[in-house]
């Protein structure tokens, strides 16, 4: 066994649990952030990839890159990628993802447009189309139908495009502890700690509700959930890994009950909800690959993506619980 002070090819990342829809989000963001370590150039590319760890229990993503780095290494060079990839979370002030059709089309037309906007362009196509609207008396202002994986439209003053602008942007926490026994993170200390430790949820800063520990129940605590006192912390590693990380899912309308809502990669909807699935596969995949694994038509068939290494698919739904969204956790699909 390598030790993490080694450098190495191939990481096994044991803070991302497997049925956990913020850990897969925060994958999808680790291999986001460092594509974008090697588009800037200056050293060696990584190529990142990544794999499942089928054989050895329990369960976790393993990374491999093209040359060696330490844990801290690996780390510190994400950082770096999540800050580039931050600059494209501008949502002019705006809080929540209802822009108006017309609003919406502009956003998205002038970010296809700019050949540095590549960033922007696919962050605004998984939050929104303008082919998928609410109802609404003008249809040219109607305000848009959004990503399945917003939870967050106001509700107990919590903002999905307030966050997604300012969990990338914040580096790390605040100190955890008082006086001098307070520790000081950075951004890769964070990043460390989401992916290869087990989380213990620490952090007093914002999330977006796709942790399925973020279920918090007035009925399981002693006290009210949203007191400081009881209220459960989050990791902001993770949460920033995700942040990036949903730019890789794609939004795409899609003709249901009558209407056109938004489905994204790896999304469906039926009786029950939405729910989102991925896949555990075997050999180190690009995210290109990923992407085209959660696009695929026979994502959900039981053993139908098995000539592609897939061992099996998870599933997370999405539920209500009052006012509040979540995720649950996430099962093996039985078709």
């Amino acid at each position: 066994m390598i030790a993490p002070a080694e450098p190495t090819t191939i990481h096994r990342l044991d803070g991302l649990e497997p049925d956990n829809l913020l850990a897969f989000l925060a994958l999808l963001g680790l291999l986001r952030a460092l594509e974008a370590v090697d588009r800037a150039g200056g050293a060696a590319e990584l190529r990142p990839r990544a794999a499942w760890d089928v054989e050895r229990p329990p369960l976790r993503p393993v990374l491999h890159l093209a040359r060696p780095l330490t844990q801290t290494e690996v780390a510190e060079a994400a950082a770096a990628g999540v800050a580039t990839l931050a600059s494209a979370h501008e949502f002019d002030g705006r809080a929540d993802l209802d822009h108006p059709r017309d609003v919406a089309r502009g956003l998205l037309e002038a970010a296809a447009a700019s050949p540095e906007g590549r960033e922007r362009a696919d962050l605004l196509a998984a939050l929104m189309s303008d082919a998928a609207v609410k109802d609404a008396k003008d249809p040219a202002t109607a305000p848009v139908d959004p990503t399945p994986l917003c939870l967050l439209f106001g509700q107990g003053h919590q903002h999905f495009l307030d966050r997604l602008a300012s969990v990338p942007r914040t580096a790390a926490p605040p100190p955890r502890g008082r006086g001098k026994a307070a520790v000081t993170l950075s951004a890769a200390d964070c990043l460390n700690e989401a992916l290869f430790k087990p989380w213990h949820r620490d952090d007093p800063t914002f999330a977006f509700r796709w942790d399925p520990a973020e279920d918090v129940r007035y009925a399981l605590l002693a006290g009210d959930p949203t007191d400081p006192a009881y209220k459960a912390g989050t990791q902001h590693g993770a949460n920033r890994l995700a942040a990036v990380g949903i730019a890789a899912l794609t939004l795409a309308p899609e003709p249901r009950a009558g209407r056109v809502r938004p489905t994204i990669l790896g999304g469906m909807s039926d009786e029950r909800g939405f729910s989102f699935a991925w896949p555990v596969w075997r050999a180190p995949a690009t995210l290109a690959a990923i992407r085209a694994l959660l696009g695929h038509p026979g994502l959900r068939r039981p053993d139908a993506l098995a000539h592609l290494g897939v061992d099996h698919v998870l599933v997370a739904r999405r539920i209500s619980v009052g006012k509040f969204m979540n995720f649950t956790r996430a099962r093996a699909e039985e078709g």
